[in-house]
C-alpha cells in the first residue's frame, strides 16, 4: 500500500505543482468496510475490507488511491460544501420571500438535492475516476485495473440502485467511461514501465 502511494505522489505535480509538497499520508483502518476516502491536503484513508474482500492487486489499489488523490487535487470537498451551502441559502431565502411553510421548504430542499447536489457529486466522482486513471498510469500502474476494480465492485453490489438517487455513477456507466479512457492513458503507462 505505502509503496503504491510513494509511486503516485510524485505524479500529482502534473495536475497541481503545489500538491507535490502536501503532507500526503496513508491511514489504514482494519475494518471490513469496503471504502476509501481522502481529506483536503492529502490524508487518504483505506479500509482493509476493500483490499481483502475484493482481493485487490497493486494496480487496482493504485486505481482507488489515484481516484482519492484526484478528489484532493480537484478540491472536491470544498466545491461540494460551497455548492451545497449556496443552494441551501437560496432555498431558505426563496422560501422566506415566497412565504412558504416548513413543509414546502423541505420539499424544495429535496428537489435541490435531486436536481443539483446528487448530479454534482456524480460529476465529481466521474472526474476523479479519470484523473485517478491518469495518475496511476503515470506511476506505471496498469490503467486497465480501474475497469477490473469496478467490475469487482459491481459484483460485490457497489453502485446499485437508481443512478439519479446516488452520489456515485452507476457501475456500468463508470466501467464504460473508464474503458473508453484507457486507450488515452496507455502511452503514459507504457512510458512509465520503460522508465522503471
Amino acid at each position: 500500500m505505502y509503496k503504491v502511494m510513494q509511486r503516485l505522489v510524485p505524479q500529482v505535480a502534473t495536475f497541481r505543482p503545489d500538491a507535490a509538497r502536501w503532507p500526503w499520508q496513508l491511514v489504514l483502518i482494519n475494518e471490513d468496510t469496503v471504502n476509501a476516502h481522502v481529506m483536503a491536503g492529502g490524508k487518504i484513508t483505506f479500509y482493509t475490507g476493500l483490499i481483502r474482500k475484493l482481493k485487490l492487486t497493486d494496480d487496482e489499489i493504485a486505481a482507488v488511491m489515484g481516484h482519492e488523490m484526484a478528489h484532493a487535487l480537484r478540491e472536491h470537498s470544498r466545491e461540494k460544501m460551497s455548492q451545497s451551502a449556496a443552494g441551501d441559502l437560496a432555498v431558505s431565502i426563496g422560501g422566506a420571500l415566497l412565504g412558504l411553510g416548513s413543509g414546502a421548504t423541505q420539499m424544495a430542499s429535496m428537489g435541490k438535492q435531486l436536481a443539483l447536489d446528487l448530479p454534482f457529486s456524480r460529476s465529481m466522482e466521474s472526474e476523479a475516476d479519470l484523473y485517478g486513471l491518469e495518475l496511476a498510469a503515470r506511476a506505471g500502474y496498469d490503467p486497465r485495473a480501474a475497469v477490473t476494480l469496478w467490475q469487482k465492485m459491481a459484483q460485490l453490489g457497489g453502485g446499485g440502485g437508481p443512478a439519479f438517487m446516488s452520489t456515485h455513477p452507476a457501475s456500468a456507466d463508470r466501467i464504460a467511461a473508464l474503458q473508453a479512457s484507457v486507450p488515452r492513458v496507455m502511452p503514459l503507462y507504457e512510458a512509465a514501465r520503460v522508465q522503471r
